[in-house]
């Protein structure tokens, strides 16, 4: 459209444009007649270009739940490891490194084998509770009353998980 285009040919091009961008985003009524009544097609380009420039804006791709649970469940894994591995080096390590009273060692695939045949569920509530077995013995809470079931179970579930 040339700049010596009569008034009515620029409205019919701002009006034209607007239909087509609110057919996109919609409810623009106020924008249509304030354009098409009282704007120039020179005064209407803030408008128009901000309405392209939202087209151009869209929302990046969310992960699907499946994938945030795995996240999720990852990252609690890590921090639980982590959290063992504290209380494990400050209350297990004096016995379970040196393998005092048939204390299984960490990562020990061999003697942690027979005793994950029963569950990870099974080692924390002993472990909590205490117990006497075939090679030794091991007293509640590895003899520190003020360990949480959590700090048990994490520090439990870093020693089966660490490689040797």
């Amino acid at each position: 459209m040339s700049k010596n285009a009569p008034q009515g040919e620029k409205r019919f091009a701002i009006r034209w444009i607007i239909i087509k961008l609110s057919a996109n985003y919609g409810r623009l009524e106020h924008y249509k007649k304030a354009c098409i009544t009282t704007m120039t097609l020179k005064s209407c380009m803030p408008l128009l270009t901000g309405l392209f420039l939202l087209g151009a804006c869209t929302p990046e791709k969310q992960p699907d739940n499946k994938e945030l649970t795995a996240i999720r469940a990852e990252a609690l894994a890590e921090k639980k490891l982590a959290a063992g591995k504290t209380v494990y080096e400050a209350n297990c390590a004096g016995c379970h490194d040196a393998g005092v009273a048939g204390a299984p060692k960490p990562g020990d695939k061999a003697a942690w084998k027979e005793r994950l045949t029963l569950g990870v569920e099974v080692i924390v509530k002993k472990s909590i509770e205490g117990f006497d077995g075939k090679t030794g013995m091991m007293p509640p809470r590895g003899g520190n009353a003020i360990l949480t079931d959590e700090e048990v179970s994490n520090a439990v579930t870093f020693m089966i998980g660490t490689p040797k």
